[in-house]
């Protein structure tokens, strides 16, 4: 829903041909929307084809996440990848940054820029089903290098070598985090060198090998948690 406006809000296009024509909505149907600012309670006004109108009724809670997390993920197959756009956006992460590093699976990169689109809807459906009131940012994939200079009060790599359980790197306040997930074949010596070098911390999320997806649900529920519990 692109904006509210004198307590009406229209939606046009694919969406909404989805109501009409798969749904079957009608008039004085109600459905929670948002214009990704803040979530409302609505009814259906008019529904034909096309365009359907709702009439706002009152605006829902939805609380912002406790910190805002940049998830820095390695690109792995893409149905994998799918799965974790989908999670993190229920886990209220931020920014969704798409990284290359030295064991990203060849041409996972280049094909990266026909699947933002795709990206995006995903995230968009999983933000609707989680009643969350803004999206996530999908940002275009860059490099490993220049993912390190993510600008956020914590900053931390997830390793399975020797390092500190990750919720003992988290310091007892912050506001704003960037998690690195490596690949399906791991950090080479030389990131872990230069993530270190550029202030990101090691950090483990225990001693079994994680698939990536999982890495990323896990980490991001680490963080969310430790947060929130710093708020209360």
């Amino acid at each position: 829903m692109d904006s509210i406006r004198a307590g009406q809000a229209e939606l046009r296009g694919e969406e909404a041909r989805h109501l009409t024509r798969v749904l079957r909505v009608e008039a004085g149907q109600r459905f929670e929307i948002s214009d990704n600012a803040a979530v409302y309670l609505a009814t259906v006004a008019e529904a034909r084809g096309e365009r359907v109108v709702f009439r706002i009724e009152e605006p829902i809670a939805s609380p912002p996440p406790p910190v805002r997390v940049t998830l820095c993920a390695a690109l792995i197959k893409f149905d994998r990848f799918e799965w974790i756009v989908e999670k993190a956006t229920e886990l209220g992460v931020d920014r969704i940054q798409p990284i290359e590093t030295a064991r990203v699976e060849k041409g996972l990169f280049e094909a990266s820029r026909k699947r933002a689109e795709r990206w995006e809807r995903i995230a968009r459906e999983s933000s609707q089903q989680s009643r969350r009131a803004r999206l996530p940012e999908i940002l275009a994939a860059v490099r490993f290098d220049v993912a390190l200079a993510a600008a956020t009060d914590v900053r931390v790599f997830l390793d399975e070598e020797t390092a500190p359980p990750l919720l003992r790197t988290l310091p007892e306040s912050f506001d704003t985090a960037a998690l690195l997930l490596g690949p399906e074949g791991g950090w080479t010596d030389r990131e872990r060198e230069q993530a270190i070098a550029a202030g990101w911390r090691p950090a483990s999320l225990g001693p079994q090998i994680l698939r990536a997806e999982t890495a990323a649900v896990a980490a991001l529920s680490v963080v969310a948690a430790a947060a929130g519990s710093r708020l209360q």
